[in-house]
């Protein structure tokens, strides 16, 4: 029984000794990258992009808008095979517009990767960084409540110190 008793005393002592030379870091990842001023410019470029695939949709949507008003106004006249013919153009048409869409939306997103992975890279850096000059065990990410409650004893705010590193 004291066998027992001295090994459960131990193993709470050594429990407390590691607590007490365990240290984390918290920041806002999302946060971090914003302030960064490359990122600013990604977003400037991303926005570019954009605008260009909106006129571009818009332009395309406004082209079949008017074959379809066209296809309208001449459907009572046309006969049976001019009729069908230009129902499989506008179904078509409309086919390509839909294609177009779900391609620059992931053309959209694959840029935006694109232009935020040497940010995230140059972060990364400035993490691992900040982590091993402060001895840390790791830097919690607290962007979407991953963690609603952190010890301050235990855990730190490294968001100046990584604006830092990364100013450097």
């Amino acid at each position: 029984m004291k066998r027992v008793l001295l090994l459960l005393l131990t193993a709470v002592s050594l429990t407390a000794a590691a607590q007490s030379d365990f240290k984390f870091g918290y920041l806002s990842y999302q946060a971090a990258i914003e302030a960064m001023p490359e990122y600013a410019t990604a977003q400037t470029s991303l926005t570019q992009l954009k605008t260009q695939y909106a006129a571009e949709q818009q332009r395309v949507e406004t082209e079949f808008n008017a074959k379809y008003e066209e296809f309208l106004d001449g459907q009572k006249d046309f006969p049976p095979t001019i009729l069908q013919k230009r129902q499989t153009e506008l179904q078509e048409l409309l086919d390509r517009n839909i294609a177009f869409k779900q391609q620059s939306q992931q053309l959209l997103a694959q840029a935006e990767e694109e232009a935020l992975k040497p940010l995230r890279t140059r972060l990364n850096t400035a993490l691992a960084k900040v982590g091993a000059e402060r001895g840390y065990a790791f830097i919690l990410n607290t962007d979407q409540n991953a963690a609603p409650y952190l010890n301050p004893a235990l855990g730190e705010d490294v968001s100046a110190a990584v604006q830092e590193a990364l100013s450097k």
